[in-house]
């Protein structure tokens, strides 16, 4: 077989394999559904193979319904998720990865502009829950909490909800009316959200409300400091304020030319800002390399385009407002940077700090058995319940990657322990297939198609104000996106077992309702093993039960 047809899977030749049946047979075929790498992926533990199906069938209500019984913001998460479910897809081995994220937005969008809305809750369940901070954990936790029957009472405190999603994130990657669009519909679940509310006693917040549990989620909105000579002409200021003042409105003055220092995410969306607050010049300062950095390749990659210039191996030594000195890093023999002695001088009117952030934890410093790790984290149990009974925590305070679609995972983690710990049972502990891999699949059913990309604002123009950088798909391509899915793992019903069964022993029940097997009649060659697509068959000796 030549290179050109190497994916094509040869078909059986019963004639030279007598042991594939007969009358005494030695093995059977057996339906079976593996996970798909995607729904493996996924932080936010979202069906993603389900609803791309429904969405390739033009089912876009049924479709977002089953997206947000596990994520209850998919048109938030369409746009800012660094979904790791795309690196994940087995697509990419073939030609390029389904592009999840923009179904997942085009059924989100869809669904604001159509007032869908959740599912009324259950009958109430006489239990409250207080949850503390209304980010992307929170937010994720009342909703799963009020899908429970239970109610739910959000303390934040900002004047808005969303966390870093709203103070965070900057308007161009996450448009305010969607954020807003999207928590509305909690309220329709009776959850209460309250702001300017911040929590300084969580014993006596829990005792006053009558709270039976507590679910504590406060986002890192400390930034971490370092101290850097400067003179009083040299402003410096963190990136989390700088986000937040611009979130909250404000245009701050920046000055002509701006240094971030750091090269995380924040850095990035601190240095995209700046050119949109109108620095001419806005430039990151990181001391590793590109490869090192914490931040996603493609926020380095949208930042460059819009002109920020990123110095990698550099450190700041001193700020004297215009001149900024750093010096010069080089990697020692194990990768990490050393310094050199040399230096070199940049010029900025303004240095922005993007180092880190950390969570504010001193109202938990009084709860009995809560503990607190070496980096300031709280200590949870696995099913993210602090050594105080009752009181859960997720999200940023906890050790984990701090993404949104991490957050929102825990809060339905913590949601559906909370719902145990609640009701006085065992926490609730899934079963996981295997995963299907790229090698499991039988690639002759599957023909080459491109991705189709997503529109974008030419990088000019769009740092002239914080409007939308990327657009969505529309009906057609999220269709066409949907179908590139290879259902890896998971029946589609493609009647291939059907139609090859040489003894008519694979019955159709009807569509959804996949297949069964008559096995009075299969000798168990294993021909609609071989001719299924997608591995949702799998051949078992005989004598397994």
């Amino acid at each position: 077989m030549d290179a050109a047809h190497k994916d094509l899977t040869a078909p059986p030749d019963l004639r030279l394999d007598e042991a594939r049946g007969g009358p005494a047979r030695a093995r059977r075929p057996v339906y079976l559904d593996l996970l798909p790498p995607c729904n493996a992926g996924c932080p936010a533990g979202e069906n993603i193979q389900g609803w791309l199906a429904l969405t390739r069938a033009g089912e876009h209500e049924r479709a977002w319904r089953l997206l947000v019984a596990e994520n209850p913001f998919p048109a938030i998460h369409g746009r800012v998720c660094y979904h790791p479910c795309e690196s994940a897809c087995n697509r990419a081995e073939l030609d390029s990865s389904v592009s999840i994220h923009g179904v997942e937005r085009f059924l989100g969008d869809l669904a604001l502009e159509r007032g869908w809305q959740f599912d009324p809750p259950p009958a109430p369940s006489g239990r409250r829950v207080l949850v503390v901070g209304a980010g992307p954990s929170g937010l994720s936790a009342a909703y799963h909490l009020a899908r429970l029957g239970h109610h739910v009472v959000i303390h934040d405190a900002e004047a808005e909800p969303g966390g870093m999603m709203r103070y965070g994130i900057p308007a161009y990657r996450l448009p305010r009316d969607v954020l807003a669009g999207e928590i509305a519909r909690l309220a329709a679940l009776g959850v209460e959200i309250v702001g300017n509310h911040p929590v300084r006693d969580l014993i006596a917040e829990r005792r006053g409300g009558r709270f039976d549990a507590v679910f504590v989620a406060v986002g890192a909105h400390l930034s971490q400091r370092v101290d850097i000579p400067a003179r009083e002409a040299g402003r410096i200021v963190d990136a989390v304020s700088l986000l937040h003042s611009v979130a909250a409105g404000e245009r701050p003055a920046i000055g002509r030319r701006v240094a971030v220092y750091g090269g995380g995410n924040t850095a990035m969306d601190a240095a995209r800002v700046a050119r949109r607050l109108g620095a001419e010049e806005a430039l990151i300062v990181y001391r590793r390399t590109r490869a090192q950095m914490p931040a996603h390749a493609e926020e380095a990659d949208e930042a460059e385009r819009e002109g920020v210039k990123i110095n990698w191996l550099r450190t700041i030594q001193a700020f004297d407002g215009p001149s900024l000195t750093v010096e010069i890093m080089e990697l020692d023999p194990d990768g990490r940077p050393v310094p050199t002695g040399r230096t070199e001088t940049l010029a900025a009117d303004t240095v922005v700090l993007a180092l880190g952030q950390r969570a504010d934890t001193v109202f938990l410093s009084g709860v009995p058995g809560v503990e607190f790790g070496p980096d300031g984290t709280v200590v949870v149990s696995p099913e993210l319940m602090t050594g105080c009974p009752g009181v859960f925590a997720g999200g940023d305070m906890v050790p984990a990657e701090r993404t949104v679609t991490v957050a929102v995972g825990h809060g339905k983690a913590a949601a559906r322990n909370i719902d145990a710990y609640l009701r006085g049972l065992p926490a609730p502990q899934a079963a996981r297939p295997p995963v299907a891999a790229f090698a499991d699949l039988h690639l002759w059913y599957f023909g080459d198609a491109a991705r189709r990309g997503q529109a974008e604002r030419d990088p000019a123009e769009r740092v002239t104000d914080f409007t939308e950088v990327v657009g969505g798909l529309d009906a057609a391509a999220a269709g066409y996106e949907a179908a590139r899915c290879l259902s890896c793992g998971t029946c589609f019903e493609c009647d291939g077992c059907l139609g090859a069964c040489p003894e008519d022993a694979v019955i159709k029940l009807g569509p959804g309702n996949r297949y069964r097997i008559d096995y009075d009649r299969c000798t168990g060659c294993g021909t609609c093993f071989d001719q299924c697509p997608v591995h949702a068959i799998t051949m078992l000796p005989e004598a397994t039960p």
